[in-house]
């Protein structure tokens, strides 16, 4: 992000502040939520970290929005909000427009002062909420902090936006800080590394000189390296090239890499054959959705640390509903918070969340439905619908029948079990459970079964 552009979304951020129509509960929860992405023919383009947010914003807050961008400058008259959901396809589409006036030349020397801007305090390894669906993943980081380097290099992390992954990164760079403070750490979106690449060569075409070794210096002569949403840079011939050079220097040194992705190294199709390859020379690991129990206690931790005073049932209740992106779970968990405080509850009460959430549980029974999943996994499979919910037992039939039923109970998880087997073929709740927790053991073990229930929840819920 331009120095030009956080000074604008800042005087924006002040404006709405001091608006007001706009209570310091939603500005907090919603409207600081927002990143701004770049200005494009007098469009502001922001990022919203959450379904719940952008819908939010627009309902509510785009007037006194426009209002605030329009004091700022009155050149900007139309706004334009991306999900995390849009953001890769946005991004694959749209390149940053050059700037007019020439920029002053980035310092590529000051990394402790970047460092210092980068790692969010927030984000330790104690306050990332350890489950089954996160524990390998957790325990390879906390290896690499401890050894960076050494066991797992690179460690590449993937898995679906909203799940942990940047949490993890900034949480080994935390912990380096503290216990190895002589090291030099960087962290940064493969967007930025882009971006800087490009300044580097505009800059070097300007003023006649190979700026682009100033580039170079900043990310070879770091200790630890951290990208995050490698994704990015798909499709970018001239980035894959130059990361590719910055990825065997730091490897050849003994130096640690570490790399973020919402896909494994395998599907990043329009990746050049040899960074997937040295992507996969290290420690590869995922994290899944978590599970209820997680997802219950990652609740109770975000209660806990914003201090909100909630009901048990609250907790069980959003757990319950078809949500897998901890963002917006936690987004959620404010969003019924904000509304017990409007109505000037003390506590939040399960009736505060039933009927915040009214609207919300309502459009996810719409979008997502057992019908839905069968058909899905009847495409990916290449069955009809009669096979997987008829009586026969074939092999062909039987795999495809269990994934559907584990697939259910993980995206669709208030709904009973005997009418998961009813649906399919009038079979019993026992026979659900042992579908359930036999296919949740073959993911640990067969890369193919997990690979087949990884694509039929991305095609479910959307991907990232």
């Amino acid at each position: 992000m331009s120095k030009d552009l956080k000074d604008f979304w800042a005087a924006v951020m002040a404006a709405l502040e001091t608006n007001h129509n706009v209570n310091l509960v939603s500005y907090q929860v919603y409207l600081q939520s927002l990143e701004p992405l770049e200005v494009r023919e007098s469009t502001l383009v922001l990022i919203s970290p959450t379904e719940m947010c952008l819908r939010a914003v627009k309902e509510h807050y785009m007037t006194e929005l426009r209002n605030a961008v329009f004091s700022v400058n009155p050149y900007v008259n139309e706004i334009k909000i991306l999900s995390s959901h849009d953001l890769g396809e946005y991004m694959r589409t749209h390149t940053l427009p050059e700037s007019e006036e020439e920029e002053p030349a980035a310092d590529f020397t000051l990394l402790q002062e970047e460092e210092e801007l980068k790692f969010n305090p927030k984000y330790t390894f104690e306050s990332f909420v350890v489950g089954k669906s996160n524990q390998f993943v957790t325990a390879a980081a906390m290896a690499v902090a401890k050894d960076p380097g050494k066991a797992y290099n690179p460690l590449f992390i993937y898995g679906e936006s909203g799940l942990g992954k940047t949490h993890l990164m900034h949480a080994i760079g935390n912990s380096l800080r503290k216990t190895r403070p002589e090291l030099r750490v960087f962290y940064t979106t493969s967007e930025r590394f882009v971006n800087e690449l490009v300044d580097a060569i505009k800059e070097g075409s300007i003023r006649g000189e190979d700026s682009s070794k100033r580039f170079r210096e900043k990310y070879r002569s770091v200790d630890v390296l951290m990208i995050d949403d490698i994704q990015f840079i798909e499709n970018k011939p001239s980035t894959q090239e130059e990361f590719f050079h910055t990825f065997n220097d730091l490897h050849q040194n003994g130096k640690q890499i570490i790399i973020s992705s919402d896909r494994a190294p395998q599907y990043l199709s329009e990746l050049q054959d040899r960074l997937r390859t040295r992507f996969q020379w290290g420690m590869t690991a995922d994290i899944q959705p978590p599970e209820l129990e997680t997802r219950i206690a990652i609740l109770k931790k975000k209660a806990e640390s914003e201090k909100y005073n909630v009901d048990e049932s609250v907790y069980d209740y959003i757990a319950s509903q078809p949500i897998h992106n901890i963002r917006e779970m936690e987004g959620i968990l404010a969003r019924i918070t904000l509304y017990a405080s409007l109505t000037g509850k003390q506590k939040v009460e399960l009736a505060d969340a039933t009927e915040a959430l009214k609207d919300y549980v309502e459009s996810k029974k719409e979008t997502l439905t057992i019908d839905r999943v069968i058909d899905v996994v009847c495409e990916y499979y290449g069955i009809t619908k009669e096979g997987i919910c008829g009586k026969r037992r074939n092999k062909e039939l039987v795999e495809p029948r269990q994934v559907c039923m584990y697939v259910i109970t993980q995206l669709i998880p208030t709904l009973p079990l005997v009418s998961i087997g009813q649906t399919l073929g009038g079979r019993d709740h026992t026979t659900v459970m042992h579908a359930r927790d036999k296919v949740a053991k073959e993911i640990e073990t067969n890369a193919k079964c997990k690979i087949a229930v990884e694509d039929i929840r991305q095609r479910l819920t959307g991907g990232r």
